[in-house]
């Protein structure tokens, strides 16, 4: 019976429809019929029905060959930062904490197997690029994601471990998915994670975990350092302490 009841209220062509907005983001810019039919493994009809229910809607536009978002779909975006207080509540944490430190933070919610960026305070000296709010990374190789994965089963982490393309971004990138589970164990156990050069060349982050008042993780917050400024037992030793007084102003306010 709840079958059923799922299957009448579930609205396929709403999937269809955001499927579509998606495939921007995956695709990094403009989309043929074609390119979207593929990405979104939709019939060319179904993806040509979308687009152009998009485009009268006003989040897409069209020049007759390439379809691209238009401004309007940043309205999607802005009501998520409006309708969620963490952001708001997170920010002023962060930019004491990279006040303190000179480094930057973030704080980063998961999404399936990805970290999502909702709030960030950079630093001036910070040589990251391309971090930003709304930037994922994948959860299994960087400090936020691990610390998020940690509240996950073993059994569970295994399983969706084992699914995904575990493709190295640099020479560093951990693939194995025993020496992973590990790694998330150790996150678990020790409560924060470390990635080494893992994401990108040249940089290293730690992260802790924020819970709300009745214990569960609802994001993770980070430091990033450059390699050549701060070893891993330094990044350790100086910026742990700083998330942990962030954390505790966070699980108060949470």
């Amino acid at each position: 019976m709840s079958r059923v009841t799922h299957d009448k209220e579930y609205v396929a062509g709403l999937e269809k429809g955001l499927a579509i907005l998606e495939a921007f983001g995956i695709h990094r810019g403009p989309l043929t019929l074609t390119e979207a039919a593929t990405i979104t493994g939709h019939t060319r009809a179904s993806a040509r029905r979308s687009l152009l229910t998009l485009e009268k809607l006003g989040y897409v536009t069209s020049d007759g060959r390439f379809f691209q978002l238009a401004p309007r779909t940043l309205r999607l975006a802005h009501a998520y930062v409006v309708a969620n207080p963490l952001g708001r509540v997170v920010q002023p944490v962060l930019e004491a904490i990279s006040e303190r430190t000179r480094e930057s933070s973030s704080l980063a919610v998961r999404d399936g197997m990805e970290s999502v960026f909702v709030a960030r305070a950079a630093t001036r000296r910070s040589l990251s690029h391309g971090l930003v709010m709304g930037s994922r990374l994948p959860a299994w190789c960087s400090a936020t994601g691990r610390v998020l994965l940690a509240e996950e089963s073993d059994e569970n982490l295994n399983r969706a471990l084992r699914s995904l393309p575990l493709r190295p971004l640099t020479p560093h990138t951990e693939t194995d998915v025993d020496r992973l589970l590990r790694n998330i164990a150790e996150a678990r156990e020790r409560g924060f994670a470390v990635c080494n050069e893992e994401l990108e060349l040249g940089f290293r982050s730690i992260a802790v975990p924020v819970r709300d008042r009745d214990g569960r993780v609802v994001a993770a917050m980070s430091l990033v350092a450059a390699a050549s400024r701060m070893s891993v037992d330094e990044l350790v030793d100086t910026l742990l302490p700083a998330l942990e007084r962030g954390r505790r102003l966070l699980d108060d306010s949470l």
